[in-house]
């Protein structure tokens, strides 16, 4: 297969063919800077559009929220974007928006968190399986995120998985929990969500700020 090239970009050499390779690529000095780039099961997902307002605030909100959750309560580690995630038996490379892995599932090997080429200290990566992941949706990435990352990640064995939808007037939180045969979806009681994994039920609002624009608050409890 030749190389691709999506515009100027990014390439895609022709020599990623695989998990594994599509794997050494995302290591190597020739991955792009911006973009991002995914591999499901069989095929490179790929999204070169510019990151929207309301799906860059989502994000950092919510990791806020998390990491000094997770912090104040010493339960593991919380990663933000850009943090690569491997996964051989789902055939799965992404980077997802939000990460949480535990210290239990980092001491009994669940999980392994690594420099991806410790000879640069260049980018880490997750190895396995997380106890969490979180992702906003954009228009570019509708049916990765809500259709294909969904069986992804439950083949994976993560157990919990965070869909965050902000495309109608107010945004849509999906908590869905590891079962024997696919997700469950969490409902809410009172609008609020309750999390095995951390221990603590959450609810997302939307205000307003002086500009009219949409402000988010995780709230938790």
């Amino acid at each position: 297969m030749p190389a691709i090239e999506l515009g100027v970009s990014a390439v895609i050499p022709a020599w990623v063919v695989d998990h594994a390779s599509f794997c050494r690529w995302a290591l190597s000095d020739e991955y792009p800077e911006r973009g991002q780039f995914s591999y499901l099961g069989d095929r490179v997902w790929v999204d070169v559009e510019m990151e929207a307002e309301d799906h860059n605030e989502l994000k950092l909100v919510i990791g806020a929220v998390l990491l000094f959750l997770v912090r104040g309560r010493k339960l593991g580690r919380y990663f933000a974007d850009r943090m690569a995630l491997k996964n051989s038996e789902a055939a799965l490379a992404t980077e997802p928006d939000g990460m949480f892995v535990s210290t239990a599932a980092r001491r009994d090997g669940r999980a392994v968190v690594r420099e991806g080429r410790p000879e640069r200290k260049k980018g880490l990566v997750v190895e396995g399986t997380p106890d969490m992941v979180l992702e906003v949706v954009s228009p570019s990435s509708v049916r990765k995120d809500t259709v294909e990352l969904v069986e992804r990640y439950w083949q994976a064995g993560i157990p919990e998985y965070w869909l965050v939808d902000p495309r109608a007037n107010e945004p849509r939180f999906t908590l869905y929990a590891h079962a024997p045969r696919g997700y469950r979806t969490v409902r809410p009681v009172g609008g609020w969500r309750k999390s095995a994994v951390f221990g603590a039920s959450f609810r997302l609002v939307q205000t307003a700020d002086d500009f009219g624009l949409p402000e988010y608050i995780l709230e938790h409890r």
